[in-house]
């Protein structure tokens, strides 16, 4: 995968979880919602995006539990954007039947399709599979080892601990050689941003609290790594959570009810701090929230792009709840108004710096 050597090439990409969403204060069955991402797909692609991806939850009002099923959907409804997730959980996944069903997913979107693999940040995922939370760690690493050589080798002869061998297997449909694009995953975990320039795998930040200029510590770690490790620049992309509306303020009153929602949850599963109007503020103006209007919001990813040397971006768009009246203002805004504004800005500090606006060129 080549790394975008001018802001021209910069991505933009759209993340879901699947949240049931509403129309006109009704809320949607899961079978409305499950469509309406078909819709979404279609309309992140008419927007001039360059990604729409799925994360997989296993949870009441979330419906990406089969994420394959609804990107083979999608690629069926779309013809130039990218399909990928944000994230699938390796840990709990078998990673032949994953390589099936992405091989399949790929041959399908005629090669649009993309991965984030990643360890989880809700375990939901473990009980139900009857995976161990103690060996989160473990079960992780030997599945990705186990799912690049299946991507990488024609046949792989494999033995571990969590499933059974594999003697000189070939899987089919296959990927194209080398695999499809397969990026990591992470929540400012130091390790996981080595591994991720071990194998060398582009890496994902997920940014979804406090300010976003902080990671960049596991930016520049992971290019020192990348370069200890002998390996060519890769792409760093950036998660964050965010709406874009016609003002900061609609922006911000849209957002509100849906962020305390969230941060109340997470207050009271795991501590997380009380939701206040105050905070929320602070996390418009100076964290990780992408709230506001299309300028807004422009310059402060391409802000967070310079700082956290990016090359993509992707705004997760919904949220419990949310109407797709508001999902929809954001994804069109995001693409047509954002997107191209973020690689003006990009361009015009390049011709004052003479940098590359935080990507970087492979050698």
């Amino acid at each position: 995968m080549r790394v975008p050597t001018d802001p021209g090439q910069f991505e933009f990409g759209l993340n879901s979880f699947g949240e049931v969403a509403t129309d006109n204060h009704r809320t949607l069955s899961d079978a409305e919602t499950v469509r309406l991402l078909v819709e979404e797909a279609e309309l992140a692609e008419s927007a001039g995006l360059d990604v729409f991806s799925i994360g997989e939850h296993y949870r009441e009002d979330y419906v990406d539990t089969a994420t394959p099923v609804l990107l083979a959907a999608a690629a069926q409804a779309t013809s130039t954007i990218g399909l990928g997730t944000s994230v699938t959980v390796l840990s709990t996944q078998d990673p032949v039947r994953l390589y099936h069903e992405f091989s399949t997913v790929d041959a399908i979107s005629n090669g649009r399709t993309q991965l984030v693999l990643g360890r989880a940040s809700v375990l939901d995922a473990f009980s139900l599979f009857g995976y161990e939370i103690a060996e989160y760690h473990e079960l992780f690493t030997e599945k990705l080892d186990l799912f690049l050589q299946l991507m990488r080798t024609e046949r792989v002869t494999w033995s571990g601990k969590y499933r059974s061998p594999l003697s000189d297997a070939y899987l089919r449909p296959r990927m194209p050689d080398g695999g499809i694009p397969t990026w990591i995953g992470i929540g400012g975990s130091p390790e996981s941003v080595l591994r991720a320039a071990e194998h060398g795998l582009p890496l994902m930040m997920a940014v979804i609290g406090g300010r976003p200029e902080r990671f960049a510590r596991q930016a520049q770690l992971y290019l020192r790594a990348l370069d200890e490790f002998g390996r060519p620049e890769l792409p760093i992309g950036q998660h964050s959570l965010g709406l874009v509306a016609a003002t900061d303020d609609e922006a911000a009153e849209r957002y509100w009810p849906f962020w305390e929602r969230m941060i109340t949850e997470a207050h009271e599963s795991n501590g997380w701090f009380r939701p206040s109007r105050k905070r929320y503020r602070q996390e418009i103006d100076t964290g990780a929230l992408f709230v506001g209007s299309a300028e807004t919001v422009a310059q402060k990813i391409a802000s967070i792009a310079r700082s956290n040397h990016l090359s993509r971006f992707d705004l997760k768009y919904d949220a419990v709840g949310m109407p797709r009246q508001s999902r929809e203002d954001s994804i069109r805004l995001f693409g047509e108004s954002v997107a191209p504004r973020v690689r003006e800005l990009l361009a015009d500090s390049n011709e004052v710096t003479g940098t590359h606006g935080g990507t970087h060129a492979t050698q």
